[in-house]
């Protein structure tokens, strides 16, 4: 949310997102320790990646149903909503509360309260037949193996031919997460807990890959809007140090009932 809120005030920053900054200027919160955080920027990095994605999506399937898991204060739909889309926003019960002070129910969004960790979680989200594009931006590796193992496989089970855009985190950023500038900020009951070296192996949940993507394979226009020192930073990486870069991945999967 910060990180949004910040790039919109930029000229040409990596994103155009009011709504961030109005939730921003509304909360009674000390955003001093988040401000220097490099990876403020690589969260709103990762979240044009996740739009670029969404859009792909919306422009083969334009009234289809875009399931943001862990929607948190995404404001995804104020920024890809194109008048024909459906859009359901799933988190925790006292998440969903939060989120009502800031954004309503209408024609085109649904948002609902459940838990991923529970068994009939899709249930209650009564979707249609679809099709549909699962979205998690920075949600399920935080829970456990077996839970985040469940939920995938239950949506494969039941949604299958959807797509489902999640990113990884292999397991030495997992294990370095106490000097990550952000993650270090928090509990470490509240860091990640999956980690997956490689994505193309979720194939025995019923997750076929179809695109893997890393920081660096973000596009020249989005290194461009970038600020200093992330611009230089990306092309040195992106040139230089892909293994480093491979840490982190954003990925298309179509799902299909697991093997």
């Amino acid at each position: 949310l910060l990180g949004r809120a910040m790039e919109s005030q930029r000229k040409h920053g990596l994103i155009h997102d009011p709504k961030a900054q109005q939730i921003v200027d509304s909360l009674r919160y000390d955003f001093s320790k988040w401000r220097g955080a490099s990876s403020v920027t690589a969260c709103t990095l990762r979240t044009r990646m996740f739009d670029q994605d969404v859009q792909a999506f919306l422009d083969l399937h334009p009234e289809g149903t875009v399931v943001e898991l862990g929607c948190g204060l995404n404001t995804r739909h104020e920024r890809l909503h194109q008048g024909r889309a459906h859009w359901v926003e799933v988190d925790l019960p006292e998440v969903i509360a939060w989120r009502r002070q800031f954004f309503s129910d209408n024609d085109s969004r649904r948002m609902v309260a459940a838990d991923l960790r529970g068994p009939n979680w899709l249930t209650t989200l009564c979707l249609g037949n679809g099709p549909h594009c699962f979205v998690s931006e920075a949600v399920l590796f935080y829970l456990p193996a077996a839970q985040l193992h469940a939920a995938l496989a239950a949506m494969a089970r039941q949604h299958p031919q959807s797509w489902l855009l999640m990113d990884t985190v292999a397991q030495w950023v997992v294990s370095t997460q106490a000097w990550h500038d952000a993650m270090r900020q928090l509990s470490p009951g509240a860091w990640f807990q999956w980690a997956c070296d490689q994505p193309e192996c979720l194939h025995t949940l019923g997750l076929q890959l179809k695109q893997s993507r890393t920081f660096g394979d973000c596009g020249a226009a989005l290194m461009q809007q970038a600020p200093w020192p992330w611009s230089m930073y990306l092309m040195g990486m992106a040139w230089g140090a892909r293994p480093w870069l491979s840490g982190y991945r954003i990925n298309r999967f179509e799902l299909q009932p697991p093997d």
